[in-house]
């Protein structure tokens, strides 16, 4: 990297810094639940085309692509950030700025990460790359909940064979997240005949079974090796019919989740021993698998670290702080599991996420930019 590339990144961020604020505003204003991406990957799209890129696409999955310096079968760098919100809201949520704070629903997680990443890409375009690589900078789908990863599953599908590695921008400032956490998703139902609450009394009652079931899945000592976590939550419950009904139906949403391959296995074991168990009582269970997330792969330690390495120096160099290092349950979670070195890390300070209070804090934004375009320059003559 010259001293004119680093000079014209601080150029860049400084004349840019409103620019930023904006497009996260004007982002937030469009919703963009997992699974209805549209209108949001409709906007960055033209964006892109209207700051100068060309072949930008929407794929399948509903990821915007928009490629730099890419060849017919050469090497790929992907960076990303995902669109969608763990919100269902299809109307604009509430937006408001007070105290050097910006409010919005989703804001943080992950508006202004992507924000940052179209506006970082812009300035990446403009200057010499390194040969023999192309670049992706990716805007992509259901990264959220049961989005289940979708739109990272299809990059990795689409560039199978051809991906050096993967940086996702999904997270707070000072923070990198290099290792997997995995998890596993279910819808457990439970049906019994039910009855009148009076007529039938003495009938099985579906909601009796399922609570018992609960605490039979809460009885399950989390299991644990090398400095591993796993642990599980059931997120949801309903069923019934009325107060003097006997429940026929009731389900719960239940998942389990570890940064260890044979934990996940021992939990997915222990859970089906449950479920059968309840079988074997001739109670009617249905399990359905909502959404799995991988753990780690086979990656290349060497690469892993060096990779890790440039990033932890751009946070070093322009958040002035030691990085720390998580596991986590990221877009990452798909390139881990197939060996290809991925890091995941984000451009500001705020709180809140995946809540309806959530903020980032305006000023952090300056930081963060300086630290993504510092990262970028790795990547540059």
């Amino acid at each position: 990297m010259s001293f004119e590339t680093a000079a014209s990144a601080l150029v860049y961020q400084a004349a840019h810094e409103k620019e930023l604020a904006e497009l996260i505003k004007t982002l937030c204003r469009i919703p963009a639940p997992s699974h209805h991406e549209e209108k949001r990957a409709a906007f960055i799209k033209s964006w892109f085309e209207e700051n100068g890129f060309a072949n930008v696409t929407v794929d399948d999955a509903l990821n915007v692509i928009a490629p730099v310096n890419c060849t017919e079968g050469c090497d790929l760098v992907i960076f990303m950030a995902h669109t969608d919100t763990v919100f269902p809201d299809m109307e604009p949520m509430p937006l408001y700025e007070e105290g050097g704070r910006l409010y919005c629903p989703g804001v943080g997680d992950d508006t202004a990460n992507l924000a940052a990443l179209m506006l970082a890409a812009r300035w990446f375009r403009a200057e010499p790359q390194k040969e023999g690589c192309g670049f992706l900078f990716v805007a992509n789908s259901c990264e959220e909940g049961l989005g289940n990863l979708k739109g990272c599953r299809q990059l990795m599908q689409d560039y199978a064979g051809r991906i050096k590695e993967v940086i996702s921008f999904d997270g707070g400032l000072g923070g990198i997240c290099n290792k997997a956490v995995g998890s596993a998703r279910y819808r457990v139902t439970v049906r019994t005949e039910g009855g009148h609450s009076f007529g039938a009394f003495g009938n099985r009652n579906a909601i009796r079974y399922l609570a018992s079931m609960i605490d039979t899945l809460y009885s399950i000592k989390p299991p644990q090796e090398d400095g591993s976590k796993t642990t599980y939550n059931v997120g949801t419950v309903e069923g019934g019919t009325s107060v003097n009904t006997i429940a026929q139906e009731a389900s719960m949403l239940y998942e389990y989740r570890s940064d260890s391959r044979s934990c996940m296995e021992k939990m997915r074991l222990a859970f089906e021993a449950i479920i059968s168990a309840y079988r074997n009582m001739g109670i009617e269970v249905e399990v359905t698998l909502l959404g799995e997330r991988p753990c780690m792969g086979d990656v290349d330690e060497a690469a892993q670290h060096a990779l890790e390495t440039r990033l932890a120096n751009a946070i070093r160099a322009e958040v002035k702080c030691e990085p720390y290092f998580y596991s986590g349950s990221t877009d990452c979670n798909i390139p881990f599991s197939l060996g290809i070195p991925a890091v995941c890390t984000g451009v500001y300070h705020g709180k809140g996420a995946h809540t309806r209070e959530e903020y980032i804090e305006l000023a952090s934004l300056e930081e963060g930019m300086r630290m993504m375009l510092a990262f970028f320059t790795s990547y540059l003559h």
